[in-house]
């Protein structure tokens, strides 16, 4: 079977969406769907399939879901996330909230369960990608806390040493969004709710889903040696404050 391996053609200014999904009835829905927003996109019928084409077209976004043949949805999105930062919206019949927590964990940035409007799922990609391929017109900027450099151009985040050693961190696409929101009022407190609205404003988002990923994007900064950061103030909320 041909999954659609061949990028099609319209430009680089055209974004292409790679879904991920066993049930061809579903994948025509989202097309179409995706396609009045101006969207390409390619599907992938099994889990195999999905890493594969993504390694071949480095789709801007990838909608996946979580029952799937050969390779599950779980483990897509675990190989996805350490290849590096293409959003991932899980589309999947598993309502429960310590599933949407699993995926969230794993790196997932956003999360739609089945049944969905298509018209969500097509506009919370639209905005997922808005921001995503968004390019800062005026000036690349740098910010830097510390020894953190954060890009928010590249979206990169490196930790920079008084060697002058550099470690850039594997970040999602959430992770980064909230890393770069708090390095820019390194000594404010941001509330959950405060971040949820400038990180996460896609859909109906849990504050404890902010924790978790508050707490994954510390696990990282643990590993290159940064301690501690971002701040937890119970009962309020996260501040970034000066790293060393």
């Amino acid at each position: 079977m041909n999954h659609g391996f061949e990028r099609p053609a319209g430009g680089d200014a055209q974004a292409l969406v790679l879904i991920a999904e066993d049930e061809p009835e579903i994948v025509d829905i989202l097309k179409a769907y995706l396609a009045r927003e101006g969207i390409r996109a390619v599907w992938a019928a099994d889990g195999r399939a999905a890493l594969d084409m993504h390694l071949a077209l480095k789709p801007d976004l990838m909608l996946l879901d979580v029952r799937m043949p050969c390779v599950d949805g779980w483990q897509v999105l675990s190989e996805v996330r350490a290849r590096g930062q293409t959003p991932v919206i899980m589309v999947t019949a598993h309502d429960q909230d310590i599933d949407k927590l699993m995926a969230l964990r794993i790196g997932a940035d956003d999360y739609v369960v089945k049944p969905f409007n298509p018209a969500e799922v097509a506009a919370r990609v639209r905005a997922v990608l808005r921001r995503t391929r968004r390019v800062d017109f005026e000036s690349r900027e740098v910010l830097r806390v510390g020894s953190l450099e954060i890009d928010l151009e590249a979206f990169r985040v490196a930790v920079v040493r008084d060697d002058a050693s550099r470690h850039v961190l594997n970040l999602t696409l959430t992770e980064f969004r909230l890393l770069a929101h708090l390095a820019r009022a390194p000594r404010r407190v941001f509330s959950r709710a405060e971040l949820i609205a400038a990180c996460l404003p896609e859909g109906e988002v849990l504050e404890r889903t902010v924790d978790s990923h508050i707490s994954k994007l510390r696990r990282k900064l643990e590993d290159v040696g940064v301690e501690g950061v971002p701040v937890s103030l119970r009962g309020v909320g996260y501040r970034l404050e000066e790293t060393a």
